[in-house]
């Protein structure tokens, strides 16, 4: 046994929540950003503002009626799968024949688990990373083993579980939007809450929407509840941290002030209770979905991609007839969920929390 451990330790092969819970589904959200994010941005882009080049298809799959044709954003949004594996495996310290390997696993992963892919991605990657890591440069023939290994083992687990985590995967994302366009009013606010507290903590809210598919009502409710947390922490915090703060928050990462709420969990309240009000004002009031990429939904102001993804959702809509235009209700409820009402409700709870002593001077201070 003991020899086992020091091989695994040799081989940087550590089963902790650090590795696998967090350094790994942060990595899925990168890997899905720079992948399906991106691509549909620039999708958007292109349909908007009529950039040809950008519309124009580059790629060709297939023939005959099961032709596949691709634009840039389109071919970029294709390969979720392998940039998902890849992501993870860099996150695992995979040498650089396992790292290459797991593109078709990746690919394999995403294409098994239909609408739960990015899901299946997430625990083939690990598996077929570690298996490839175990057996890397142990044999004279590596650049044959290692390769073969990783992508026999990580496809040969994707054709196992694959299909049944993708539809695990898909059920709840399915139940969690029946349920909110059923009871929208308390869904709004437990999407909102729960999203929004993910956000700001280790994970990525970013790969857990993708990774459930959500979108439409539910999927606004998850953007209030983003957009609560990073507006809300960086306007509260400005005497603190000023401009340079605000953005940090703001346009980055809310995940910024962990240290501080490890330090005094107090001053998560006036984020989150505000996350409790916009939540449902998107649902019940605005009536804001979420009908772009579901990995929008967990990225809030983020590089404002939570917006974009809001947008692009109306423009699909309407081109699918679906909704007679965008209005200027739309607009005003987007504005408001998005950033005015975090900003004066986060404001608001923090500044009786300070009266009350709860948050003191320098609780909010950022290391920038």
């Amino acid at each position: 046994m003991d020899k086992l451990k020091k091989f695994f330790l040799r081989k940087d092969v550590v089963f902790t929540m650090q590795r696998y819970g967090i350094d790994a589904l942060g990595a899925m959200a990168q890997g899905l950003f720079c992948t399906l994010l991106v691509g549909t941005i620039l999708n958007t882009i292109g349909q908007q503002f009529g950039i040809a080049f950008l519309n124009q298809v580059i790629v060709t799959i297939g023939s005959g009626e099961g032709a596949v044709s691709y634009t840039i954003g389109g071919l970029a949004s294709a390969m979720v799968g392998p940039g998902i594996a890849i992501a993870i495996g860099f996150a695992l310290h995979c040498p650089p024949m396992v790292l290459f390997s797991l593109i078709p696993v990746g690919f394999a992963a995403n294409a098994m688990g239909g609408a739960g892919g990015p899901l299946s991605v997430y625990f083939v990657a690990i598996v077929a990373a570690e298996c490839g890591k175990l057996v890397s440069k142990e044999t004279r023939i590596d650049i044959l083993v290692t390769p073969i290994v990783t992508i026999l083992a990580g496809i040969g687990f994707a054709w196992l579980v694959a299909a049944p985590i993708g539809a695990a995967a898909a059920a709840v994302g399915d139940f969690v939007k029946w349920a909110t366009v059923l009871q929208p009013f308390f869904m709004g606010i437990l999407v909102s809450v729960v999203i929004g507290v993910a956000l700001t903590l280790p994970i990525s809210s970013a790969a857990i929407c993708a990774a459930l598919g959500l979108t439409g009502l539910a999927g606004g409710a998850a953007v209030a509840g983003c957009c609560a947390q990073m507006v809300g922490f960086a306007v509260m915090s400005f005497r603190e941290n000023r401009w340079g703060g605000l953005v940090a928050q703001g346009v980055g990462t809310s995940m910024l002030q962990m240290p501080n709420i490890v330090k005094n969990p107090r001053i998560w309240i006036p984020p989150t209770l505000a996350s409790a009000i916009t939540g449902p004002l998107a649902t019940c009031l605005f009536h804001l979905e979420m009908n772009g990429a579901a990995v929008s939904s967990g990225m809030g102001t983020c590089g404002f991609v939570g917006q974009i993804g809001v947008y692009t959702g109306w423009v699909n809509d309407v081109a699918a007839g679906v909704k007679t235009g965008i209005t200027a209700v739309d607009w005003i409820g987007l504005v408001l969920i998005c950033f005015v009402l975090p900003a004066v409700l986060s404001t608001i709870f923090c500044q009786i929390l300070r009266k009350w002593g709860w948050i003191q001077e320098n609780d909010l201070k950022l290391d920038l």
